[in-house]
């Protein structure tokens, strides 16, 4: 129905986004890592719609799967029935089957038949035509995402191993697979084997007797190479990938992984030249591990889609038309509509009014990957104050991002008042200079909570913050929303998406090929700066591989911008200077 998703917005900001947009046609992702929110959620949904609910307590056996799979079967249940009743709707009465509609782009046949449909007189055809337009109808998909390496071992009470199918990733996979969605799952974060293998003892991954997947699998990409190489460890297993979701390694919101230096537009071009034999090549694999295992040979379709600083209607249409991409996915901008996410009002209220330099690419994340933060968020204000009162750290509650063994038996996250407490302590009784010692202290008490900071915002809104429950609110949006100033309702922003209104006019703003281009040469920048006491050769090269890397891209655009015909060329000009501005900046940058 549109040609534009919501992507995965931190734990709680899309949590329920499906209940907000998904009778309009619009598909959208709810992240299914945290299964308390999850939980927390369908008490919350259950209660607002007079509906049972039964708790799914966290002692008791499988809980994490079962939580998921009846919030994700609550979701499908009420999206079901506010997609039923809005379709009884009657026309032109101001009601949301004339907001689904108009809602549309112009492109769409289904909205040039209403349009149609609304100059016929009154009568038996235009009733008619009215049936054939709700048969036509669609929802919008709840997808959900998992982090394919969040994948943290669980133990009973009595500290016993409950299995490599108990571990957090591979029980979300069951409550989405064992769900009543037909949806797909999002992958992302890299390649984790034993989720993938654990995919095929799921028989909703294969085609059913019509030959349709019920369940489809999305893999989150960053580069064509990973995402070949994925994709042929799932083929092998009659597992197809129906969709690659190649997200900019800089310019998102969330986790950030900045690529070696390759740039969104030479990656996009990568896949445009070689998605033909791609195809070729998975199916090759795929349709004799399908009749291995006794299913009918397929020939499934495969979308790819981009998404990750996508600001105007322009380069929305360029990135489809060009790249021939049969999607785009609109997520930080989404942040400032509360109709479609759960955003505090305070929190709102400091996103609208932020700056640029208010957004930074931060090492704040308990992963130990690079993650959007956003300065005047309260989290980060408590993060601060905690250091100034010498009690750096978080309490550990969720114990979702678990990782480090340094100090103890099992692992703890490295964003625990526990774990910062030995690290200070180790680092105060070393023998380096003071200044690093300094340096190293302010590199572990950057990291934060994000178990709880993600979801408060959520709590928050909905008003379900429980007592001496934790307020303070982390969100991760892309350095794209900067540009963005205000508050907007669903409309705003669709409209802004298919060029009915544009919501920066006011606003100067690069391309955002450029300014991904520039945030991957502050980075670099920041990254010869952290090495220049102790660079070593393979460090040395690696930077030097980097920079050539961003070169070549510059080159690539240079060769672009000729290309871009939905342009003025007064904004050519202006992109092909900012572009050379950009080049001069890397040549500074001595390695």
């Amino acid at each position: 129905m549109h040609s534009f998703h919501i992507p995965v917005l931190g734990l709680g900001y899309s949590v329920d986004t499906p209940l907000k947009v998904a009778r309009y046609g619009i598909s959208s992702v709810v992240s299914i890592v945290d299964d308390e929110l999850v939980e927390r959620m369908r008490q919350y949904h259950s209660t607002q719609n007079g509906l049972p609910f039964t708790p799914i307590l966290k002692s008791g056996p499988d809980s994490r799967s079962k939580r998921i799979t009846a919030y994700l079967n609550l979701l499908n249940e009420l999206v079901n029935k506010q997609f039923e009743e809005l379709k009884q709707m009657p026309f032109n009465q101001g009601m949301d089957i004339d907001r689904y509609f108009n809602l549309l782009p112009e492109a769409s046949p289904l909205k040039q038949g209403y349009e149609l449909m609304n100059e016929y007189p009154e009568g038996e055809r235009k009733q008619i035509f009215q049936d054939l337009l709700r048969a036509r109808m669609n929802k919008g998909a709840i997808d959900v995402n998992i982090m394919a390496k969040v994948d943290k071992m669980n133990f009973d009470a009595d500290g016993n191993y409950t299995g490599d199918t108990h571990t957090d990733a591979l029980a979300a996979l069951k409550g989405f697979a064992e769900s009543e969605l037909n949806s797909s799952v999002v992958l992302s974060a890299g390649m984790n084997p034993r989720l993938y293998s654990y995919l095929e003892t799921f028989k909703c991954f294969y085609p059913d007797g019509n030959n349709e997947l019920r369940k489809r699998i999305v893999l989150k990409v960053s580069d064509f190479r990973s995402a070949l190489i994925q994709a042929k460890f799932l083929a092998k297993k009659g597992l197809w990938v129906s969709e690659f979701r190649i997200e900019s390694g800089l310019n998102c919101g969330g986790h950030a992984f900045a690529t070696d230096g390759l740039l969104l537009g030479p990656i996009l071009e990568e896949f445009k030249l070689k998605r033909e034999h791609m195809m070729h090549e998975l199916l090759a694999l795929y349709q004799p591990a399908l009749a291995e295992r006794g299913f009918t040979e397929t020939n499934p379709a495969q979308k790819i889609s981009v998404q990750g600083g996508i600001g105007t209607m322009q380069e929305d249409v360029f990135l489809r038309e060009h790249y021939q991409m049969d999607a785009t996915g609109w997520g930080s901008p989404f942040l400032l509509v509360p109709e479609a996410t759960n955003v505090d009002e305070h929190t709102l209220q400091q996103l609208a009014g932020a700056g640029h330099d208010d957004f930074y690419v931060s090492s704040s994340s308990p992963l130990g990957i690079l993650f959007n933060n956003f300065s005047k968020s309260s989290g980060e204000e408590q993060r601060l104050s905690r250091i100034a009162n010498g009690r750096p750290g978080s309490p550990c509650n969720k114990k979702y991002l678990v990782s480090n063994t340094e100090f103890t038996e099992h692992p703890i996250c490295t964003a625990s008042r526990e774990y910062q407490h030995l690290k200070i302590k180790q680092l105060k009784h070393s023998e380096l200079p003071a200044a690093e010692i300094q340096k190293q202290i302010d590199a572990v008490t950057e990291k934060v909570c994000l178990c709880e900071g993600l979801c408060a915002s959520a709590y928050i809104k909905n008003d379900i913050l429980k007592a001496r429950e934790n307020k303070a609110v982390t969100i991760c949006p892309g350095p794209n929303i900067a540009f963005f100033s205000g508050v907007y309702t669903l409309d705003d922003m669709v409209s802004h998406i298919y060029g009915h209104i544009n919501l920066l006019e006011e606003t100067i703003r690069p391309n955002m090929f450029i300014n991904e281009l520039n945030l991957y040469i502050d980075y670099l920048k920041k990254d010869i700066s952290g090495y220049v006491a102790n660079l070593n050769e393979k460090k040395g090269k690696y930077l030097l591989k980097f920079k050539d890397q961003l070169q070549q891209g510059i080159t690539y655009y240079k060769e672009l911008i000729p290309q871009i015909s939905n342009q003025t060329q007064d904004y050519l000009e202006r992109m092909l200077k900012d572009l050379l501005l950009s080049e001069e900046k890397l040549q500074l940058l001595n390695i």
